[in-house]
């Protein structure tokens, strides 16, 4: 028996564990007190960490038409099965799609990018433009960098506003934060205020100092009417950094045309509250606005991630502390450079013409890209941690789809909804067996630290490990004779010391290939850690509180933030145009369970006892109105498709909006998911419609779908 630190995989927060270990087990997981960042904290699915390794439904050997065979056996098959597709109509009749768990592995940062460039399509798709594209697009044009987005000082602000954000269920998100309800807590116990804005009375709403209805999808109109008031009212101040910001004139125009008294019918919010928040956010000593993902997955999502950060700046809390600011992550260097600004479009899908995004194009188009014959047709998609049969809109199509490819290799540790079409599946070793360092998330830490969490438990013989899986499908994809991913390791860890030409081969330390490419990373980034030094802080290193950055982070060709980039300007006024619209009589709406993280948990015992989640939640009002009784049946339906769902009647959720959460709908033939089965729910994503989306990011839009309800 023994006791092992790990940062938890399983969400945003990045929390400390310790585990217990017995032998080859982890018997126990509970919050590490001693951690620099989450001091003990942890949520229910990071204490069932050693479960999801045990799990008896997990994949240990690869699949090959659904047989278990050799590893050896297995790359073979892929060898066979991707080769004539990529020599006979070349590498763009290949797909990739990259799903959100990419985010919470080493290989996903380190290994993911070098696959897409071994690939070598123009069709690459991630669970991305189901989420946060909008936010990635909004920052790149201020910003002139799509990846260095600004997160709310959490624990020196005084005044938060939330939209569309749960991070009492979600653990933040786009923001990361260690027992972000404890820090929630903080803020009102030191004197400050948070105010919630959503169509549903969550659990972060039920604990807000203020919590205000919006009908989903018009957030971008109530910060418009914000900004409207901001210049009406003479409470623009860009403080420190007022130097540093190009096109205020440019935005004050544009927000002539949205006063309060336009936004506060369509928003279902009164015109005197609206003028209150903008002077609450201005008067405030401190403020920060903080939209997530219901300000992301709507029609003007890129518009509602812009203007978030528009009355951030305008109220002088961008790159200040308390409001809005850069974190420094120990992987990346800091330094000051020269951009060359931000730009999409570099090419476009082949049906629909959505341009490319950020390197990628808009999942809502693959089925398109599938179905459809003609020159440059996808005939063979490969997968990595992703499930899009449930994540993706009119997934009902994709699932028909994928069923008509000439070949299919997925990475992943579970026959699912999706990889039960592949004709390869290889399974990826157990979280246990794998180092952890967050490459993602600690870009997006509301405090800066650093963590290393090397594999708890000896690799399994004969296994290997998550690296070399996609090292030795980058070695296929690129034509190699030869797929020992060795090869691979040393070419990327060759090319991470081009870059760093002060350090010594010699000097670099690390068991594993990822552990070197980290070390090399560490080193030369902004602290000047190394590998060693985390090895030796199992609970981390605290790096201290968020630092302004501004101008050192800016990559716009100006230099400075641009606040008015044209296509936000065209934006706008698409917005405009859109205020004579009928609005719908029932809108669709996701949302969290604490318990799940999209569709990943389904299978833990611990996560899905008690009463079935998946339900269709409205309004007592509604009920009435539609004949629908609670725990009764309804028959909801959507353009894209139909679905029968169980109806919770409840005042949670405002008047005219249904609720039902996503990634459920696990009772399709050939899935492996013996838990899940029990409790299946729906697949919500039956309903969204793939042929809606943002189009300045092209992200799904997931909330606000029109709907009927008829009971059964």
């Amino acid at each position: 028996m023994r006791t092992a630190y790990r940062t938890c995989p399983l969400c945003e927060a990045a929390c400390g564990l310790e585990l217990t270990v017995d032998g080859e087990r982890v018997t126990a997981a509970r919050g590490d007190r001693d951690h620099v960042f989450s001091h003990g904290f942890v949520c229910p699915k990071g204490a069932t960490f050693g479960q999801l390794s045990d799990d008896p439904d997990r994949l240990r050997r690869p699949l090959v038409k659904g047989v278990e065979v050799g590893w050896e056996e297995a790359f073979r098959a892929v060898r066979d099965g991707l080769r004539p597709v990529v020599e006979r109509y070349g590498p763009d009749a290949v797909a990739l799609y990259l799903g959100n768990p990419n985010a919470h592995t080493m290989s996903g940062g380190l290994y993911v990018p070098p696959l897409i460039r071994a690939l070598g399509s123009q069709n690459v798709y991630s669970a991305s433009t189901v989420d946060q594209m909008p936010k990635h697009v909004s920052c790149g044009y201020l910003f002139g960098n799509p990846n260095v987005i600004p997160v709310p000082d959490l624990d020196r602000t005084d005044f938060l506003l939330i939209l569309g954000a749960n991070p009492w269920e979600s653990n933040g998100s786009l923001a990361t934060a260690a027992d972000f309800p404890g820090r929630l807590k903080a803020l009102r116990r030191r004197g400050g205020k948070f105010v919630v804005v959503d169509p549903r009375r969550t659990r972060t709403a039920e604990a807000a100092t203020d919590y205000i209805l919006i009908f989903p999808g018009t957030d971008a109109l109530l910060l418009f009417a914000i900004v409207h008031t901001l210049f009406a009212e003479g409470l623009t101040d860009l403080g420190d950094i007022s130097g540093h910001v190009l096109g205020v004139d440019a935005v004050r125009a544009l927000a002539a045309d949205f006063p309060p008294s336009i936004a506060a019918d369509i928003c279902g919010i009164p015109e005197d509250r609206i003028r209150t928040l903008a002077r609450e956010l201005a008067t405030a000593p401190t403020a920060a606005v903080y939209g997530r993902i219901g300000t992301c997955t709507v029609e003007f999502g890129t518009l509602t991630s812009w203007l978030v950060d528009v009355v951030n700046i305008l109220t002088g809390n961008l790159d200040r502390p308390g409001g809005v600011m850069f974190p420094l992550a120990a992987h990346t260097s800091g330094a000051a450079r020269p951009g060359r600004g931000f730009r999409t479009g570099r090419w476009h899908s082949r049906v629909r013409g959505l341009p490319e995004i950020k390197g990628e194009l808009p999942v809502a188009t693959l089925a398109d890209e599938i179905e459809t014959p003609g020159d440059g047709q996808v005939r063979a998609l490969i997968t990595v941690a992703g499930n899009p049969v449930l994540s993706t809109p009119n997934s009902g199509r994709l699932d028909r789809a994928l069923s008509g490819l000439d070949f299919m290799v997925s990475v992943d540790p579970y026959l699912n909804e999706t990889t039960r079409h592949a004709d390869v599946v290889l399974p990826p070793t157990d979280s246990v067996r794998k180092g952890h360092y967050d490459f993602a998330f600690l870009t997006l830490s509301v405090r800066n630290f650093a963590a290393y969490s090397p594999p708890v438990l000896p690799p399994e013989p004969g296994v290997p490990d998550e690296c070399d899986l996609l090292a030795r499908l980058s070695l296929i994809l690129s034509g190699q004779p030869d797929d020992d991913p060795a090869l691979f390791h040393d070419h990327l860890l060759r090319q991470a010391l081009k870059r760093a030409p002060d350090l010594d081969p010699a000097d670099v330390t690390g068991d594993r290939p990822a552990e070197r490419l980290l070390d090399v990373a560490l080193r030369t980034g902004a602290y000047g850690l190394s590998l060693r030094q985390l090895l030796d802080a199992p609970h981390g290193i605290d790096l201290g509180p968020l630092q302004p950055r501004i101008p050192g982070v800016l990559r716009t060709a100006s230099g400075k933030v641009e606040l008015c980039a044209p296509p936000l300007a065209a934006e706008a006024a698409r917005l405009l145009a859109s205020l004579g619209r009928r609005r719908d009589d029932m809108v669709l709406i996701g949302r969290r369970h604490l318990r799940s993280n999209n569709s990943w948990m389904h299978n833990v015992p611990a996560l899905v006892k008690g009463r079935s989640r998946c339900t269709l939640q409205v309004n007592p009002a509604d009920a009435a109105r539609l004949a629908l009784a609670d725990g009764s049946s309804a028959e909801v339906t959507s353009r894209a498709g139909t679905l029968t769902a169980t109806v919770e009647v409840t005042g949670a959720v405002m008047p005219g909006v249904a609720s039902l959460p996503h990634g459920w709908g696990h009772d399709l033939p050939g899935v492996r998911l013996s838990v899940a089965a029990t409790a299946p729910g729906v697949n919500s994503n039956i309903l969204t419609d793939e042929l809606v989306i943002d189009p300045l990011s092209g992200n799904s839009v997931l909330n606000g779908i029109p709907i009927t309800i008829k009971p059964l």
